[in-house]
C-alpha cells in the first residue's frame, strides 16, 4: 500500500513540474515569447484557446466537487433520491447556448487571423520604377537543409535566413524532395513547404536577434521528413534595414569579389583544395544556385550543418563522416584527405564572410 502512495507521490510531483516547465523556454526559440507582429497573434489564439479550455475545465470540477460534497451518501442516507430535472427547458436551454457561444468566441477571431495572416496580395507590389515594394524570399526545404533565394536581390543563401526588422517579409515555401515544414517558432508559422504546389505566406521580425545569447532565432522542419528530421534546423538573422541593405552590398559583391580573385595558381592551399573537391557541388558567391548548400557565407554561421558548433573540428568531424552526424543526408565521406588537407579546406570555409 505505502509502495503505491509512493508512486501516486512521484507521479504528482513529476506532473506538477511538467505544467511548470512548459513555460521555459529560450528566447530564439519559444512561442511564448512571440517577437513578431504574426506571432503576437498567434499567441493571443493560444492565450483565448487555452482560456476558453480552462473555464470549461473549472465549471466541469467545481460541478463534480460540489455534487460530491452536497450529494455524498453518508449525508442524505441510503434512501435519498435527488430532484428529478430530466426535460428541463431551462437547464438544455444552458448547456446549448453556452456551447454556441463558447465556440463562437473561439472560431470569429480565428477566421479573422487565418485570413489576415494569409493576405499575401501585396507580395508582387511594385513602384512605379517597377522595383518590388517588399521583400520575397524563395525557401526550397531539401534533405536535410534549407535553401533561401532573393529573387530581386540575385542572392542565394543556405541555412541561414537573414531579413529586415519592422516590415513584412514574404515567403514562397516549396520542397525538392518530400514534404517539410518552415517554422520559426519565436517569430510565427507553421507552414508546410509541398513537392507540387507553392505555399504563401508572410512574418514580421520585430526583434533584433544580435541582442540574443547566439545572436540568431532558430528555425525547424516542423514536418517528420526522415532519419535526421530533428536535425534539420536553420538560423534567422533579423537586423535593421540599414544594415540588410549593407548586407545586401556585400552579398552582391561576392561574385566581383570572385571574378577578381584571378588564376587559381594564386589560390590558398585550402581553396585550391576545395575547388577540387568541392566545387561542383557547392557554390562560393552569393548569385549561384548550386545542387546543394551555398556556402558564401560559412563563416558567418553559427553551426556546422545545421546543428554542430561553428568550429573548424567540428567542420573536420562532418566532412569525414557525414552520415554519423546525420543520417540519411547526401555528403559523401571526405575520409580519404589527410588532416592537413582537412585543416586547409576548415580554414578557408571559415574564411569565407561578409560580416566580418
Amino acid at each position: 500500500m505505502m509502495k503505491g502512495l509512493k508512486k501516486w507521490r512521484l507521479f504528482s510531483l513529476l506532473a506538477a513540474l511538467t505544467v511548470f516547465l512548459s513555460g521555459c523556454g529560450q528566447e530564439e526559440l519559444s512561442t511564448l515569447l512571440p517577437a513578431g507582429q504574426v506571432a503576437k497573434d498567434q499567441f493571443n489564439l493560444l492565450l483565448l484557446s487555452s482560456g476558453i479550455m480552462l473555464f470549461v475545465i473549472l465549471v466541469v470540477v467545481i460541478i463534480y466537487v460540489v455534487a460530491l460534497v452536497r450529494f455524498r451518501r453518508s449525508k442524505l442516507g441510503e434512501d435519498h433520491i435527488p430532484e428529478q430535472v430530466e426535460g428541463s427547458s431551462t437547464l438544455e436551454l444552458v448547456w446549448t447556448v453556452i456551447p454556441i457561444l463558447l465556440v463562437l468566441l473561439l472560431a470569429v477571431p480565428t477566421v479573422y487571423y487565418t485570413y489576415k495572416l494569409g493576405d499575401v496580395t501585396a507580395m508582387g507590389a511594385v513602384d512605379d520604377e517597377g522595383n518590388a515594394e517588399n521583400l520575397v524570399v524563395d525557401v526550397t526545404a531539401h534533405l536535410y537543409w534549407w535553401e533561401f533565394e532573393y529573387p530581386e536581390l540575385g542572392i542565394v543563401t543556405s541555412q541561414e535566413l537573414v531579413v529586415p526588422m519592422d516590415e513584412k517579409v514574404y515567403f514562397n515555401l516549396i520542397a525538392s524532395d518530400v514534404k517539410h515544414s518552415f517554422w520559426v517558432p519565436a517569430v510565427g508559422g507553421k507552414l508546410d513547404n509541398n513537392v507540387e504546389n507553392v505555399n504563401k505566406f508572410y512574418l514580421v521580425f520585430e526583434e533584433d536577434s544580435s541582442k540574443l545569447k547566439e545572436g540568431v532565432y532558430f528555425g525547424k522542419c516542423a514536418e517528420l521528413c526522415g532519419p535526421s528530421h530533428a536535425l534539420m534546423d536553420f538560423k534567422v538573422k533579423t537586423m535593421p534595414r540599414a544594415e540588410f541593405d549593407e548586407w545586401v552590398v556585400a552579398m552582391q559583391s561576392t561574385k566581383k569579389d570572385k571574378d577578381d580573385a584571378g588564376d587559381t595558381a594564386a589560390a590558398s592551399e585550402g581553396e585550391q583544395l576545395f575547388a577540387d573537391s568541392c566545387i561542383s557541388c557547392h557554390a562560393v558567391t552569393a548569385d549561384v544556385k548550386s545542387p546543394y548548400p551555398n556556402l558564401t557565407t560559412f563563416g558567418d554561421r553559427n553551426r556546422v550543418a545545421g546543428f554542430m558548433d561553428h568550429t573548424e573540428e567540428a567542420l573536420k568531424e562532418w566532412m569525414k563522416n557525414p552520415q554519423k552526424q546525420k543520417p540519411g543526408n547526401e555528403m559523401p565521406a571526405f575520409d580519404h584527405l589527410s588532416e592537413a588537407e582537412l585543416d586547409a579546406i576548415a580554414g578557408y570555409l571559415m574564411g569565407l564572410t561578409v560580416e566580418k
